[in-house]
């Protein structure tokens, strides 16, 4: 039976709007109140049983009541509110701790240069796999000083910062992402009549070869900081940091004042916090598993336990240890007194509060898009659905699907839980009817869809103004959000269009991904070296001393 639509094309309206608002005018939160606004309004026109009197009082009750409320004071969103507070005031005491001054001193050796401080981003980037949310606020705070030193712009690292985290998340055997892949990939098969029993992590770990677009990103980054080379927005963002003087460009990370760079000061709490994290989801997983069974030993059997932790209070816990971690190193040092943690405190929390603010609207809106309100995800899925087309362009079929999707919502997971169970059941009845066999669970076209979900989504993701972790990204690393955006988001369309044409294309036909990918890298490093420009001389940390790393 076909799905229906009672609004049609016009749920897609209120994530268009906000989305061509955010981009023109450069506010954030109005265009989000007004994308939010105008799904309330069009629910309004649905047939319900109205709880007032007349349409403007059921409008205000329905905005303020029933969205905007219940999003605010959902339990995981108020630990993420939480943990983002922790995390904020956190990183503010470091800093008051000479903490990130230390971090400064130590890594100066391993980034003399502009394209050693990117290189190192991107590394440490890869090293905090574990969690997207963690990885965007602790990398950005933690690189900024380092970056500022090395005149590389709050745009580049920003997007340093948001194109490893997700990505690296989402690709990570032992991460906050993988029960949600692996969930919506066994309800996908279900639904398809498909029963793989414990096949689903083997399934997920073929789908990483076929996860171009991440791929692509990761290695993206790294050839932009090993060659020095940028285009676009980006190279004009890069060329106003080089024309600023060394000591301009870090005056809202003075946040300390006086105590001597100590590393351990930012070492501990980081490291604590990372550690807490994963023993909690360890433990949450184990618990939630059963707690009878005795711990893994491999590393798949890892992925499972880790991947059915509860994220958000392992976040929220993390961030907590880490905060008092801090808090006790000041008190045994004596290096900052009461009234510094006390503004330490409030700096840390206000530095973030506008990013809960978009955090907590992008979230009323992605909730009005769900398939429980205007099904926005679900009306581009089904209209595409209706397509006759081959199988073997169901890869890049997906894969823009995806994208759209989560640039549409500004949220991969909910992107992923959305399209993974219409697709798997699309594909295989496609492959069924094309090939006139019963197609094995794992055929190519359909590991090469299942990839493609998850590395559209994560693409949309990074496009779309309205992403959670772009909004950290942008907060963490003290950068302009809308600018943020404008300069990632030619980045993220040009490997898009690379994961499409040396990807999705060719792997839908059978092609290997063993011969695909080394040709796209090739296509990379043209592209950077054809398009890209270096944006000035690389700089050691003074304005005058300049070296190659």
């Amino acid at each position: 039976m076909a799905e229906t639509f009672p609004l049609g094309w016009l749920c897609v309206l209120p994530p268009l709007l906000t989305i061509l608002l955010a981009i023109v005018s450069q506010r954030v939160v109005v265009s989000l109140v007004l994308g939010i606004m105008l799904a309330v309004g069009l629910m309004q026109t649905l047939p319900a049983t109205p709880s007032q009197t007349d349409w403007l009082t059921n409008f205000v009750y329905s905005l303020c009541e029933e969205h905007l409320w219940k999003s605010l004071v959902d339990e995981d969103h108020l630990r993420v509110f939480a943990f983002t507070s922790l995390l904020g005031m956190q990183v503010a005491l470091i800093h008051r701790a000479g903490g990130m001054q230390g971090i400064v001193a130590l890594t100066m050796p391993l980034a003399r240069s502009r394209r050693g401080g990117q290189v190192l981003t991107w590394f440490l980037g890869l090293v905090i796999f574990i969690d997207d949310y963690a990885n965007t606020l602790l990398l950005g705070s933690t690189m900024r000083p380092v970056t500022d030193r090395l005149k590389i712009s709050r745009e580049k690292l920003a997007y340093l910062v948001d194109s490893t985290a997700a990505p690296v998340s989402g690709l990570a055997l032992v991460s906050t992402w993988v029960a949600t892949e692996i969930s919506t990939m066994q309800i996908g098969y279900t639904d398809a009549g498909i029963d793989i029993g414990s096949d689903t992590f083997g399934i997920f770990i073929q789908t990483i070869p076929g996860r171009f677009y991440i791929l692509y990103t990761l290695l993206f980054v790294l050839l932009c900081g090993l060659m020095c080379r940028d285009f676009g927005p980006m190279l004009q963002a890069e060329r106003r940091a080089q024309r600023k003087s060394a000591g301009t460009t870090a005056s809202d990370d003075s946040l300390h004042s006086g105590p001597p760079p100590r590393a351990l000061n930012a070492i501990v709490p980081i490291v604590l916090t990372v550690a807490v994290v994963v023993w909690l989801l360890v433990v949450t997983g184990w618990q939630k598993l059963g707690g009878g069974e005795p711990l893994p030993s491999t590393i798949q059997d890892w992925g499972k336990l880790i991947g059915q932790g509860d994220t958000y209070v392992s976040l929220l816990y993390g961030a907590l240890a880490g905060l008092l971690s801090i808090l006790l190193l000041i008190r045994f040092q004596k290096c900052v007194d009461l009234d510094g943690i006390r503004a330490g405190l409030v700096e840390g929390f206000l530095h973030v509060l506008p990013a809960m603010v978009i955090l907590w609207l992008a979230w009323t809106l992605s909730g009005l898009t769900g398939n429980d309100q205007l099904r926005t995800g679900a009306y581009v899925a089904a209209q595409l659905t209706e397509l006759n087309v081959a199988v073997g362009w169901m890869p890049t079929i997906v894969f823009l699907l995806a994208s759209g999707i989560a640039f549409s919502t500004g949220t991969s997971w909910g992107t992923m839980a959305i399209v993974m169970p219409i697709v798997i059941p699309l594909v295989y009845g496609l492959l069924k009817s094309q090939l006139g066999i019963e197609p094995p669970a794992d055929h190519y076209v359909l590991i090469a869809s299942i990839g493609s979900v998850l590395a559209g989504a994560i693409f949309g993701d990074h496009c779309s103004p309205i992403s959670d972790t772009t909004i950290l990204s942008s907060r963490s690393s003290s950068c302009d959000h809308i600018a943020h955006v404008r300069t990632q988001m030619p980045y993220a369309l040009t490997v898009g269009l690379v994961s499409i044409v040396f990807g999705t294309l060719p792997a839908g036909f059978g092609v290997s991904s063993w011969f695909i990918l080394p040709t796209g890298t090739v296509a990379l490093v043209a592209i950077l070296l054809v398009v890209g420009r270096d944006a000035g001389a690389r700089v050691t940390g003074t304005e005058d001393d300049l070296t190659n790393m």
